[in-house]
C-alpha cells in the first residue's frame, strides 16, 4: 500500500509511518516537524519567519503537490495540517481528495469538534483544559483557543473535512467522545505508536538514592497544560523533601534532547488535564518510568485492559498532584514494579507495529 501522512504532532506520525514501513508499505510524511521540536519527515512543509512567509510556503506546498498524488491512502494530522489560513488549506484538501484513492482525518488534538465537546454544558467530562466540572478555564489560551475554533473559517474545514473523508481516527479517549455523537458511522479509536525497545532489560529504580522527578515545560501552553500548577506541587515536595528527590526540567527543547532527559528521570509528570496519557508519557512509559498524570479509567476501559494501571492518575488540583508524589516519596519500593507495569502496557497496546496492524484493518474496511 502506498501511504502519505500529512503533518505531524508529537511523532506520531513518524512512528506510524516506521512500523507501516516495517510491514513493507511505501510512506511518505510531510510535516513541518511539529516546529522547534523538529521530527524527521520525508517532505519539509516549515514556514520560515521571514516576510510573505505564508505566501512562500503556500507556493512550496502547490509545487510539492505534484509528489501528493497517486497515494492509495492519505492521512492528514489535524483539519488545519498546514500552516496556512483554512480557506487555502480548503482548496489542498480538494486537490488530495481528487487525486489519491482515500483520505482520513485525525482527531489527535485541539479542533473545533475537541472545543466543542469540551465546553458544552452540562459538561461532558469531570474536568479539561476547558472546564472543571461545569465551571469554565478562563485563560489567555483558552480564549484563543475558544475564538479559532467556533463560528470561523478553521470550524468550517473542521466540518467541512469531517464530513467528506473516508474516516475519523482518534487517538485519545477525549477526541473520541468529541465525535462520537455525529460521526460514529466512520470514527474509530487507535492508540498512539510509540517506540519501545522489547529486547534490553529494564533498570529498575534503587532506592538508596533521591527519586529524580522530570516535568516538561512549553512556555506557551503551561497554564493550559497544567504544568504550572505541577510544577508548584513538585517544588513544594522537593523543599519539605530535599533529601529524596530532585527536579529534572526541560523547556522547549528539540525531541531528540527531549529524550536524553526522559532517559534520566524516573518519574514524569504531563497532561494535568488529560484523561489518557499524551505522547510524552508514552513516551515516558516505553523507558519504563512512571507517569503522574491524566489517567482515568475510560482511557483504560477504550483498550479493554482491566489489570494494568501504571500511570498515577491526579485530578486538577495542587493538592492532589502533591498527595501522589508524597506517596511515591513514601513509597519507593513500590517504584520498580511500577517501572514494570509502564513497560507491559506499551507493549500491550503502543508497539507501532501493532497500531499499524489496526490503522490498516480501518483504513482498508473504509
Amino acid at each position: 500500500m502506498k501511504i502519505l501522512l500529512i503533518g505531524e504532532y508529537s511523532n506520531v506520525h513518524w512512528t506510524l509511518a516506521e512500523g507501516l514501513r516495517s510491514m513493507g508499505h511505501t510512506v511518505c510524511v510531510a510535516s513541518n516537524g511539529d516546529f522547534w521540536k523538529n521530527y524527521k519527515r520525508d517532505i519539509s512543509l516549515t514556514r520560515d519567519k521571514t516576510r510573505l512567509s505564508g505566501l512562500k510556503l503556500l507556493i512550496k506546498t502547490w509545487y510539492l503537490l505534484t509528489r501528493m498524488r497517486g497515494y492509495d491512502v492519505v492521512q492528514i494530522i489535524n483539519p488545519m495540517f498546514l500552516e496556512l489560513r483554512a480557506e487555502k488549506i480548503a482548496h489542498i484538501y480538494d486537490y488530495l481528495r481528487r487525486h489519491n484513492k482515500k483520505v482520513f482525518m485525525g482527531a489527535f488534538g485541539m479542533d473545533a469538534f475537541w472545543v466543542k465537546c469540551a465546553t458544552s454544558r452540562p459538561a461532558v467530562f469531570k474536568y479539561s483544559d476547558f472546564n472543571i466540572g461545569d465551571k469554565d478555564i478562563v485563560n489567555d489560551y483558552t480564549t484563543t483557543q475558544i475564538t479559532d475554533w467556533q463560528s470561523t473559517p478553521k470550524a468550517n474545514l473542521n466540518k467541512r473535512i469531517a464530513d467528506d473523508c473516508n474516516g475519523i481516527i482518534a487517538g485519545m479517549y477525549e477526541y473520541y467522545t468529541a465525535y462520537e455523537k455525529e460521526y460514529s458511522h466512520k470514527l474509530t479509536y487507535i492508540p498512539f505508536p510509540i517506540e519501545c525497545d522489547i529486547t534490553t532489560p529494564l533498570q529498575t529504580y534503587n532506592t538508596n538514592r533521591k527519586i529524580r522527578f522530570f516535568i516538561g515545560i512549553q512556555k506557551s501552553r503551561s497554564i493550559y497544560k497544567g504544568t504550572d500548577i505541577m510544577l508548584r506541587a513538585l517544588e513544594r515536595l522537593h523543599k519539605e523533601h530535599p533529601d529524596k528527590c530532585e527536579i529534572l526540567r526541560a523547556e522547549n527543547v528539540p525531541y531528540e534532547q527531549y529524550k536524553l532527559m526522559v532517559e534520566n528521570c524516573d518519574v514524569l509528570l504531563d497532561q494535568l488535564y488529560g484523561y489518557s496519557p499524551g505522547m510524552n508519557a508514552l513516551l515516558a512509559l516505553a523507558k519504563g518510568k512512571i507517569v503522574v498524570g491524566g489517567a482515568e479509567e475510560e482511557c483504560y476501559q477504550m483498550l479493554n485492559e482491566k489489570e494494568l494501571r501504571p500511570m498515577i492518575n491526579v485530578v486538577p488540583s495542587e493538592e492532589d498532584v502533591y498527595n501522589k508524589l508524597l506517596w511515591l516519596v513514601e513509597n519507593r519500593e513500590k517504584i520498580a514494579t511500577l517501572q514494570q507495569e509502564s513497560l507491559e502496557y506499551i507493549r500491550r497496546h503502543h508497539l507501532p507495529l501493532n497500531v499499524a496492524e489496526r490503522y490498516l484493518r480501518f483504513w482498508n474496511s473504509k
